[in-house]
Order: C-alpha cells, then sequence, then structure tokens
C-alpha cells in the first residue's frame, strides 16, 4: 500500500512511499484511510522510528474489510485510533477504537478528533462538573487548545486562555473564551481547572493560580522545560489541589462512546474543527513545517489521494 513512511534523510522525516498491506486481527476492521491528522506526538515519533516504519494515530475512511459478527458493516464511513499505522492507505483497527461518522460530517474533518479532541475532552471529564468554574487553558491556539476551549464552553465554564500571538488570542476569541490574555502571569483571580499543553513555567504558574480543590490536567509538554514550583506553593490548601496525568492512548475501553460524543457535537453544529492547514499527504513536509513552527492554528488535515 502507499504510506507515508518514516525517511530520515527526507524533509520532516516523512515521505510518501510503500508499506505491507495490514493483517486484520479478529476484532479489527479494515479501513481504505481517506484523510488522517498530524500531531505534535507524531514530529517526536517520526524521530524515533526506524526507517520505513509507518506511523501516526488518527484516520477517517470507509470500511473494506468487516470484523466478524461486531462493528461498523462494509462501506461505514468511520473515524478511529490505533497507536501507528495512521498514515498508510489501509489500516487494521480495533472495532472498540472506531465510531461510525454522522452523515454530513466531514470525513477530513473527523479525523482530527481521536488525539485532538479526545484528549481535551478526557482531560476536561477527569476535572469533574464545569458548570460555573473558571477554566484555563494554556496552548490554547494549537489543535487541543482549541477543542479545550470548545468544550470547557459548551460545559458551562467560564474559559481563560493564554495564547502567546497576537495572531492566535484573535483565533481563540473567535473559538469563545471568555478571557484571552498572552501569558499565564497575566490571569487574575484563582482558576478551578487547568488544562496545560505547554508545561514548564507555565505548568508552574497556573498551579499556582489553582483555587483550593482545583486540578492542573497535564496534557503536553510542548515547552521542552523543565516545572520549578516556588518552595512552599504545594502547601496550605484546605481542600487538595492536584497535577493529574492525562492519558489517551491505546488500551482504553471508552474510546468508541468518546468519538461518539464529539461526533454528535460537530454533526449538531456545537463543536468546531478548527482547520489551520489542509492538503494533500504529498505535502506532508509542508504540514510538518507547520505544525513544528508552531504557527498552526488548529488542526492539520492530510488527504489520501
Amino acid at each position: 500500500m502507499r504510506a507515508l513512511i518514516v525517511d530520515p534523510e527526507a524533509p520532516g522525516r516523512l515521505r510518501l512511499g510503500e508499506a505491507p498491506d495490514p493483517r486484520p486481527a479478529p476484532g479489527q476492521v479494515l479501513v481504505e484511510v481517506r484523510h488522517t491528522s498530524l500531531n505534535a506526538a507524531e514530529l517526536w515519533f517520526a524521530r524515533q522510528a526506524a526507517p520505513g516504519e509507518v506511523i501516526g494515530f488518527d484516520a477517517a475512511g470507509v470500511v473494506v474489510g468487516a470484523a466478524h459478527g461486531t462493528g461498523p458493516a462494509v462501506g461505514s464511513r468511520v473515524v478511529g485510533f490505533a497507536e501507528g499505522g495512521g498514515f498508510g492507505a489501509l489500516r487494521a483497527m480495533d472495532v472498540a477504537d472506531v465510531a461510525v461518522v454522522p452523515d454530513g460530517v466531514d470525513l477530513g474533518e473527523a479525523a482530527t478528533l481521536p488525539v485532538a479532541a479526545g484528549t481535551a475532552l478526557r482531560a476536561l471529564d477527569q476535572a469533574g462538573a464545569l458548570l460555573g468554574r473558571r477554566v484555563l487553558v494554556t496552548g490554547a491556539s494549537g489543535g487541543v487548545g482549541g477543542f479545550a476551549v470548545q468544550l470547557a464552553g459548551l460545559g458551562g465554564a467560564h474559559v481563560i486562555a493564554v495564547a502567546g500571538s497576537e495572531d492566535g488570542r484573535r483565533w481563540v476569541a473567535e473559538l469563545g473564551a471568555d478571557e484571552v490574555v498572552g501569558r499565564v502571569d497575566q490571569v487574575t483571580g484563582p482558576v478551578d481547572v487547568v488544562i496545560d499543553t505547554v508545561g514548564g513555567d507555565q505548568l508552574a504558574a497556573a498551579y499556582g493560580l489553582l483555587a483550593s480543590g482545583g486540578s492542573v490536567q497535564s496534557i503536553g509538554w510542548a515547552s521542552g522545560r523543565e516545572a520549578v514550583l516556588p518552595v512552599g506553593s504545594t502547601l496550605g490548601s484546605p481542600v487538595p489541589k492536584a497535577i493529574v496525568s492525562v492519558y489517551n492512548g491505546g488500551g482504553l475501553t471508552d474510546r468508541q462512546a468518546q468519538l461518539g460524543r464529539l461526533l454528535a457535537l460537530v454533526a449538531a453544529g456545537k463543536l468546531r474543527v478548527p482547520v489551520g492547514w489542509r492538503g494533500p499527504w504529498g505535502k506532508i513536509a509542508d504540514a510538518v513545517e507547520a505544525l513544528g513552527s508552531r504557527s498552526l492554528r488548529g488542526k492539520a488535515i492530510l488527504d489520501i489521494d
């Protein structure tokens, strides 16, 4: 099959090439992939993977091989997640990690949901009820951040978004953030929940803003820098405050239900898929450059042609 394969000599370390067709295991469907989505984690995996390997998490397409007795039928439009293989023209995925895409929802936009929107949703679910609470989102102009801003708002939260550039601040304001600032230290008053994609100094500063009983949901570490907490900052809260890891990888049992929730919101026009770059998968180097330079607003969609 055609696939984006790891090539250390290629721009972005990925290029179009050939790879073996996947062989579905019991309980898996075979999908003809029409679209995939580029995530920051895949830039890291492209640097670690062996030459010729097919990486990629997100994929949306049409079922061409059904699982026996379960899962979507041949011809169904689906989106799903698996750890690796998303950048291939064919993909085998566990039925538990696949959801049927409603009519009217663009398959390319659906391909952005498993990692980015799914991670944002899981973090907010872990944080508990959001109605009336103050939610701070760092790195809000990125893919996960853009979904987190919207989902927190849908949950009834007062959303404060942090975006470093003027363009990014305009962009997250359009997504519905109640307040937009350029730095965490510009936030006034305590917050109940932090959705942190940046790590480093921003994580430490955001932790210092937590109200009693609040939590930092740690999604990413885009800064690549250590977080140093001031002496005594973890002490004295009547109700414990927490820094909580967020996992949305393989082996979860609720992925299908999670994707169903997100797809229903998109279908109802309540959740916007923020797309900052879209093009054929042969232009993967351009997509990698946009994401790696942090000039991308929202998600990058690769169309399989």
